[in-house]
């Protein structure tokens, strides 16, 4: 496994940090995933998506249905295999609905892949 960049986005006081990484196996993304829980231990959400060698899943983290598609459908959209996208939202105290939110979670995952 391999962190390969990240990004930062903030809307309305509630902080979205994006992770993107290359990975192996589910393995791979269990441990980053425990991993990233240790260490954002005040993060309200931290939801993804990986595909690897055509396995593929998106987990939400009891955000809103739907609102973390994106991340899956970016992975598509790429090309991508061997991949996982984590976004780590820190809650700012404002709800944004879901279109916003569905905003927000496309928009940190697709500043990934900015080349």
């Amino acid at each position: 496994m391999k962190k390969l960049c990240d990004s930062y986005l903030e809307i309305k006081k509630s902080k979205f940090i994006g992770i993107l990484y290359e990975v192996n196996s589910t393995k791979d993304v269990d441990d980053i995933i425990n991993s990233l829980k240790i260490e954002h231990k005040k993060a309200r959400h931290i939801v993804y998506a990986y595909k690897i060698q055509g396995n593929e899943k998106n987990y939400s983290d009891k955000e809103p249905s739907g609102t973390t598609r994106g991340l899956l459908d970016l992975i598509h959209l790429k090309n991508k295999d061997n991949t996982l996208i984590v976004v780590i939202r820190y809650f700012g105290g404002i709800l944004l609905g879901s279109g916003p939110l569905t905003r927000a979670y496309t928009k940190v995952s697709s500043m990934l892949f900015i080349e």
